[in-house]
């Protein structure tokens, strides 16, 4: 199956008074048409970022791409103009972000708001756009005689209905979701990613999911990328990464989730703290946290090993030591 979106070498930097902050380091990752593919990691590795990138929205200044290519159906969206990228924006790609109360607009109405992003990319008079509008607040389960209430009167569930509504509005190939349920408790959390999941497959949509719980990576990704000081360190499918993580911090990762099953089970936190942007760590980010460090980790990047498909960026899987996975 062709990609429809492929990403290679991309690095982004933000420069500021304060030095040069490397986000995103020589990143690369491809996503094949209605599969879900989820971004994972702590805050500060990158993740969103890189979804600002795909979306033509690093702010500048202070951030600058300085390598890579971002193909999406065929078009690298790095050498496109402004004018193209607003054609693309909203409309073959989408959005939604973790807030919605910041992402709508508090003084316009929730379904004049989906109309509008609908006329936008879609030649409807204003009574069709509407209409679609109504219909969209159906599909996420909110009843179309609310198209004129205010963001203020929705539950912070129903806003985030409405911002899904908003972002499959134009029937997008590809939508971003940034952390969309960060902000929702438990029970409705879990609503939420199963409306998402189903539209998801109802309108044939590619997602990213970028989120730091590998819960929610769980109930709704096909493939994960483990994402760590800037760079892709794991990807590989659902079951390959959730059966068999190889890299050091991926199995920390799972080691901070709670075994249910086991009652001796024991949550161990990865020692140390993600490294400052402003100052990364030579060689392997990770090794000032990793247990299995080695003396190479220090000063050389290490090579990505490719095991069918299951990548891991990881001097343990190359000539620097033994394959322990």
């Amino acid at each position: 199956m062709k990609n429809l979106l492929e990403v290679s070498d991309l690095s982004v930097e933000y420069r500021t008074y304060e030095g040069t902050v490397a986000a995103v380091n020589g990143l690369g990752f491809s996503l094949a048409p209605g599969r879900t593919l989820g971004l994972v990691g702590e805050s500060g590795a990158g993740k969103t970022t890189t979804a600002l990138a795909v979306m033509g929205l690093v702010p500048s200044p202070p951030g600058v791409i300085t390598s890579g290519e971002i193909n999406f159906a065929g078009r690298n969206l790095l050498s496109l103009p402004e004018r193209e990228m607003k054609k693309i924006r909203g409309n073959r790609i989408s959005m939604i972000f973790q807030d919605p109360m910041t992402s709508l607009n508090p003084v316009v109405t929730v379904g004049l708001q989906i109309s509008e992003a609908i006329a936008a990319h879609q030649n409807l008079s204003d009574k069709e756009a509407e209409d679609k509008a109504r219909e969209m607040l159906e599909k996420v389960q909110i009843p179309g005689q609310r198209y004129r209430e205010y963001p203020h009167e929705f539950s912070g569930g129903m806003r985030q209905r409405v911002v899904i509504a908003m972002a499959l509005a134009c029937n997008p190939a590809l939508i971003i979701a940034d952390e969309p349920t960060t902000a929702l408790d438990v029970t409705i959390q879990a609503q939420v990613l199963e409306l998402m999941r189903s539209l998801k497959e109802e309108f044939s949509t590619a997602m990213i999911m970028i989120t730091h719980d590998l819960g929610v990576v769980g109930e709704v990704c096909d493939h994960v990328a483990v994402m760590y000081g800037g760079r892709i360190e794991e990807t590989g499918s659902l079951e390959r990464i959730f059966d068999g993580p190889r890299h050091p911090y991926t199995r920390g990762l799972f080691r901070c989730i709670p075994d249910i099953e086991e009652k001796t089970s024991e949550i161990r936190p990865i020692e140390g703290l993600m490294p400052d942007p402003l100052d990364l760590p030579k060689g392997c980010p990770f090794h000032p946290r990793c247990p299995e460090a080695m003396e190479i980790c220090r000063t050389v990047i290490p090579p990505v090993s490719d095991d069918g498909g299951h990548r891991v960026m990881c001097h343990l899987y190359g000539k620097g030591g033994e394959d322990r996975g």
